[in-house]
């Protein structure tokens, strides 16, 4: 089995869309059949990125590239990891 897919998810709290692109990112994961390591950080706990991402959130990073910004694309979201799996 291949290592987990690194995604990062640029986020605040309260915030709906976050949790929602969270719950897709894991639903992808479980039909596509691969493994992810999502970390979340919230970018109200640091200034700089708090300004870099202002109200864009969430950004989710896949494998250390921008995959997406608010909304997470299933279809994409599938290519992405599939890539990144098969690069481990």
């Amino acid at each position: 089995m291949s290592d987990p897919v690194p995604i990062t998810v640029y986020r605040r709290h309260p915030c709906e869309l976050c949790t929602e692109a969270i719950e897709t990112i894991e639903s992808v994961a479980d039909s596509a059949e691969v493994p992810v390591d999502i970390e979340t950080v919230d970018v109200d706990s640091d200034p700089d990125l708090r300004e870099k991402y202002g109200d864009r959130v969430p950004v989710v990073l896949v494998d250390g590239d921008t995959q997406f910004e608010v909304f997470v694309d299933e279809s994409v979201l599938v290519g992405a990891l599939r890539d990144a799996s098969q690069s481990t």
